[in-house]
């Protein structure tokens, strides 16, 4: 699960729902088919009784009717009523529910052992004496099915406030991450399906012990014995050493363990045995790959991480370069433009100066805007240039620029540039000047050419041995934003500055 579903599953109920009914289902029709390929268990017992044995009286449909009542129970237990039990909705009323339910359970299954557990009609002096034990052994198991809902609720709200609450733990003890939570509630319900299949005890036993063996070395190797073994020459080695030892000392302490539990000395031994192999071909070398993936994993994620902040600090320190350059230009003609006292003019070039700094202040920011928009940016400040060189007859200023209708979409800021310092670079009031431009979109390529004059800088000139920040940071943004997506190509001969941009949208 990734942390959204994960969340969604903790904090709603319907996805809880959802997860634990198909679940249920499953397993429901998983015991239909093996069910439906199964043998006869119980075959034996009636021939040794001597009572005719009907495969479909006597197993069949008992243990087809068996599964269904279980299933039923159990999604009407779990969804309804747990949840208004733990919300002591209605509480007495629902207790009476849940003890009537699982009373019904064990009458149920009495009934259905006469037929599947007919054979004991021979074991018992009369039929009562048979009835009162099948009933008997049936409200046992009614009563341990109880028990049962009763361990799966506290597995399930359990698990889900380990999980939800994972951050905090985690932040307390180092060692207890969400994915040795999430491996914990995993054995207590892998465990818990044992038991409530009745798989076997000495089954649930080997496998209780093996996986919270497994889980136990994996948490001590994971945040101790390997972080101590990569500072060695040879860390698989020393690894592997200390766990093979690990192992051999806890042989006698498991064997003695698991005396008490079979009661049999040579299946004690044999499990503790098993249990030591296991662990030192499965769980170790399985530990090692996984603790290797994940350094490889937070490695990969830290140099993600350092350039996406220099990317991202790049890009805002360009853009910061840029937005003031454009800006003083643009507030240097109108000041021009006002000691001409030209009022028309001058209004016309402060409206214009307003609409690029509304664009500046609020589609400047974004990622993408339409294309549309940069070349109406880029005609107004065309335009509020014009107003400064049209009194000047040896200025010549030409421009195509196809309107673009279609939804394109094109990084801001990134054309205006090249424009600015055509203007910059290309204009002089005194001597003949001119600056071409155009541009055209083809499918999802951008054609962009400026041409512009040159014209030697005056000596004292304050940048004239400044090449500016326009040029150098659009050649970066274009690098970091279009990767193998553009082609810039920039010539400047003695009299003439010509730069050619393709780009893919």
């Amino acid at each position: 699960m990734n942390d959204l579903t994960l969340k969604n599953y903790i904090s709603e109920p319907i996805h809880r729902n959802k997860v634990e009914f198909w679940a249920a289902t499953t397993i429901f029709v998983f015991a239909l088919f093996s069910l439906a390929l199964g043998g006869s268990p119980n075959r034996y017992q009636f021939n040794e009784a001597g009572i005719v044995y009907n495969y479909y009286e006597h197993y069949f449909f008992p243990q087809l009717f068996r599964y269904l009542l279980l299933y039923l129970v159990f999604l009407f237990a779990n969804f309804v009523l747990v949840p208004k039990l733990l919300r002591k909705q209605s509480l007495w009323l629902n207790i009476f529910l849940t003890l009537l339910t699982f009373v019904a359970v064990g009458l149920f299954v009495g009934i259905l052992d006469t037929y599947t557990k007919g054979y004991l009609f021979a074991r018992f002096e009369s039929a009562d004496q048979t009835y009162d034990y099948i009933f008997q052994q049936s409200y046992h198991y009614a009563f341990w099915l109880l028990l049962m809902l009763g361990l799966y609720t506290g597995i399930k709200f359990s698990g889900m406030y380990l999980l939800s609450n994972s951050t905090s733990i985690e932040s307390k003890y180092n060692i207890i991450t969400r994915d040795v939570l999430t491996a914990f509630i995993a054995w207590m319900v892998s465990v818990f399906l044992l038991l409530i299949l009745n798989i076997g005890e000495e089954i649930t036993i080997v496998w209780g012990l093996i996986s919270i063996s497994a889980l136990i070395i994996y948490c001590y190797s994971f945040y101790s014995l390997l972080p101590k073994a990569l500072h060695k020459k040879k860390p698989f080695r020393y690894y592997a050493i200390i766990s093979a030892l690990i192992l051999i000392v806890s042989y006698l302490p498991v064997a003695f363990l698991m005396m008490l539990l079979f009661q049999d000395e040579d299946s004690a031994f044999g499990v503790s045995f098993f249990n030591v192999v296991f662990h030192m071909f499965i769980t170790v070398p399985a530990t090692w790959f996984l603790f290797k993936r994940h350094l490889k994993g937070n490695a990969e994620l830290y140099v993600l991480k350092e350039e996406l902040g220099k990317s991202n600090a790049n890009l805002d320190f360009l853009r910061s370069q840029i937005n003031p350059h454009f800006l003083f230009n643009a507030l240097n003609t109108l000041y021009g433009t006002a000691l001409q006292e030209n009022s028309e003019r001058t209004a016309q070039g402060i409206q214009m100066l307003g609409d690029m700094m509304r664009f500046m202040l609020h589609e400047n920011l974004q990622q993408k805007i339409l294309l549309s928009r940069e070349i109406e940016y880029m005609r107004n400040f065309i335009d509020l240039q014009t107003l400064r060189t049209s009194a000047s007859p040896n200025i010549s200023i030409e421009t195509k620029i196809q309107d673009v209708v279609t939804d394109k979409f094109i990084a801001p800021m990134l054309l205006i540039p090249f424009v600015e310092n055509a203007f910059k670079h290309g204009i002089s009031l005194k001597h003949k000047s001119w600056i071409r431009i155009t541009l055209h979109v083809s499918g999802d390529k951008l054609y962009f050419d400026v041409y512009n004059s040159i014209h030697a800088k005056q000596e004292q000139d304050p940048e004239k041995d400044k090449s500016g920040v326009g040029l150098v940071n659009v050649k970066q943004r274009l690098g970091h934003l279009y990767p193998g997506k553009h082609e810039l190509m920039i010539r400047e001969t003695a009299e003439e500055y010509f730069v050619h941009l393709t780009l893919q949208l």
